[in-house]
């Protein structure tokens, strides 16, 4: 039952940012992964938990789940020009102009932040 933690590490993504963690094993073979940038801690425990856990890292692999989380990533993920902190992009994040209504960008969620990114990464 335990995944193969060989030359090429096993992976699952972070449940916060989606970034591709390795999957690691305690000293007692169970799973476990650490996103170093959110601070998420995964442990799989039971037995039930871990052939679940290996079901949904294999998924991955075989989905080619890694790439399809890149291009999410490149068109969704967004870097504020203010304060520098990424963030999704969602519908509630949409700045536009209060002269016209025209779509100008998206808001950066911060508090206290005013930086508003534009749709395409190539614009400032």
């Amino acid at each position: 039952m335990a995944l193969e933690l060989g030359p090429r590490t096993a992976r699952f993504p972070c449940p916060l940012c989606g970034q591709g963690l390795d999957v690691r094993q305690t000293k007692k073979k169970k799973p476990y992964v650490i996103c170093d940038s959110c601070g998420v801690q995964l442990f799989v425990r039971s037995k039930a938990g871990m052939r679940s856990f290996e079901h949904l890292v294999s998924e991955a692999e075989q989905r080619n789940i890694w790439k399809r989380l890149d291009d999410l990533q490149a068109r969704y993920r967004r870097e504020c020009p203010e304060c520098e902190k990424d963030f999704w992009i969602v519908p509630d994040l949409i700045k536009t102009s209060w002269v016209d209504g025209t779509f100008e960008g998206y808001r950066c969620p911060e508090r206290g932040c005013s930086g508003v990114v534009s749709w395409n990464k190539e614009e400032k």
